[in-house]
């Protein structure tokens, strides 16, 4: 009875992400064999984190391919940009979700180095890092900053996640859409997990 119910939820999940049709992996088959009790939750998680009072489809399937690219799993990655161009994403804005998520790689591990070592030259030496995508973004200056801080939050930089953060409030953007941001961003990695 448990195993039925269970597929069936973790079947739902996939499909929560566009991955329908897909063979559940050995950790979803784990659970689904199982009363594990935590497929039913991250199901809600997903659920919830990707409907957001905050965040349009758009805006959240957006955050989840960067969530994907930066924990580099290509099946969701894709899925979750078939999705986005559902809800009205073109290819230059999936592509510069791509482009902030690799950046904020270099950013993040530069400003980690910086903020651990905490030693005045390295803190005061120029980055030396062309950023000139944030200059203009197609995908707008507060979603940029959005997708920044998400992806600087799943790769645990302190700096970079409080200084985005902080444009992001001086941009108007409201608390809750910061919170529901981040949180999409951890349940999806917390997702990619069972993948």
């Amino acid at each position: 009875m448990f195993a039925t119910t269970n597929q069936d939820t973790a079947v739902q999940l996939l499909e929560s992400v566009g991955l329908g049709g897909t063979a559940l992996s050995v950790r979803l088959q784990a659970l689904a064999t199982t009363d594990a009790r935590y497929l039913k939750d991250i199901k809600i998680n997903v659920s919830n984190a990707l409907n957001a009072a905050t965040l349009s489809r758009k805006e959240a399937y957006l955050i989840g391919v960067a969530v994907a690219v930066n924990e580099k799993h290509a099946a969701l990655q894709a899925s979750l940009e078939k999705l986005a161009v559902q809800e009205g994403a073109n290819e230059k804005e999936i592509a510069e979700v791509i482009s902030c998520t690799s950046l904020m790689n270099a950013n993040n591990v530069y400003y980690r180095f910086r903020h651990f070592v905490n030693k005045e030259f390295y803190t005061t030496t120029p980055a030396g890092i062309r950023m000139s995508i944030m200059a203009n973004p197609v995908t707008g200056k507060e979603f940029f900053e959005l997708l920044s801080l998400v992806v600087s939050a799943l790769n645990g930089c302190e700096m970079c996640v409080t200084s985005h953060e902080e444009t992001l409030l001086k941009h108007g953007t409201d608390q809750q859409k910061v919170l529901d941001a981040v949180r999409l961003g951890a349940v999806l990695r917390s997702l990619i997990v069972l993948l």
